[in-house]
């Protein structure tokens, strides 16, 4: 086992301890880990199996789709400023959302927000390919994606803007801070096979991404298929993201930052890179989720509202980095 996974892995499960320890309920860790190990009728049961669980695995599989896909997209396009956002999967999911909440179709049945979100993410994918063509290059994607991107952001702001509901109108703009609470196993259940498919199809681009910082050419004279490696990351990245943000709303900077703070553990090799970065945004985002219950326990904190204020200014030294290195 490598060393950065030496490292990240147990802070992950310590991460997840802590915050399964966390709560009103007043349950301390070893009670906590009794009920849910050993189940029973009690409240703490309930507690652990319907709250505190579905809280800790959304968090992990959220943070690490964000920082897997993060990894996977700056080394596809071989640029530090690239996130997952940048094909719009995130905003047309949150588009899909903001109709269920302004139309009253989220109050239906539980799941019916996040499937319209999940179908928003699709929709951006159709687009994607549509704008794009099927053998696009990767400025081609990015134009497209930045098109969708904008054009879902106007819609949101549209239907915020014509809303006759102000109650519906906050709902919607908190949904879109993001956050954890209040879910579910059934969110669980509804993300897992969407986040499996894209952390599997940015598993199997570590390879392409290795070959592929020699350059395209000599990528491809090593046998690597670019447009075949092309449509691994951005269908693998729109599949963990739309699922992401169809569960959690908009948690934005963690694909960015995650993987420039532990670029410098693995030499910078980008296909290295993707497992890591997906243990250190489970950390991350764990964190995050940690310290929205401990700094304001009564307020509900939105979780996208604490990673942009941490993100924000990692993001102007970023810039600044760079301009220096290009002065």
């Amino acid at each position: 086992m490598k060393a950065p996974v030496r490292l990240l892995l147990p802070l992950v499960i310590l991460l997840a301890l802590v915050s399964l320890s966390l709560g009103p309920a007043g349950l301390g860790l070893g009670e906590s880990l009794r009920a849910l190990v050993l189940g029973g009728d009690g409240p703490a049961v309930m507690v652990m199996r319907e709250i505190r669980l579905p809280r800790v695995l959304l968090a992990v599989m959220i943070g690490a789709s964000l920082g897997l896909s993060g990894a996977a997209m700056q080394g596809f396009l071989r640029n530090p400023l690239a996130e997952p956002g940048i094909i719009g999967v995130s905003g047309s999911a949150a588009f899909g959302a903001v109709l269920a909440l302004q139309t009253g179709f989220a109050g239906l049945f539980a799941l019916a927000l996040p499937l319209t979100a999940l179908a928003g993410a699709l929709v951006a994918v159709l687009l994607l390919v549509t704008l794009a063509g099927p053998r696009g290059g990767s400025l081609t994607l990015i134009l497209a994606g930045i098109a969708i991107s904008a054009m879902s952001g106007a819609l949101t702001s549209l239907v915020l803007n014509l809303s006759p509901n102000p109650y519906a109108a906050g709902e919607i703009v908190f949904w879109m801070m993001g956050s954890l609470a209040d879910r579910s196993m059934t969110h669980v259940w509804l993300a897992l096979p969407f986040t499996l498919l894209g952390w599997l199809l940015l598993a199997r681009s570590a390879r392409g991404l290795e070959a592929l910082t020699l350059g395209e050419d000599a990528a491809e004279g090593l046998g690597i298929d670019l447009t075949r490696l092309r449509w691994q990351v951005v269908l693998g990245t729109a599949a963990a993201i739309g699922a992401a943000t169809a569960v959690a709303g908009v948690i934005g900077f963690i694909g960015l930052v995650v993987p420039h703070l532990l670029r410098p553990l693995i030499g910078g090799r980008p296909g290295r890179l993707l497992g890591v970065s997906a243990l250190g945004g489970a950390a991350m985002l764990l964190m995050a989720d940690i310290s929205v219950r401990v700094i304001a326990p009564d307020r509900d904190l939105k979780l996208g509202v604490l990673t942009a204020l941490i993100g924000a200014p990692f993001f102007l030294r970023l810039l600044w980095q760079l301009r220096k290195e290009r002065a």
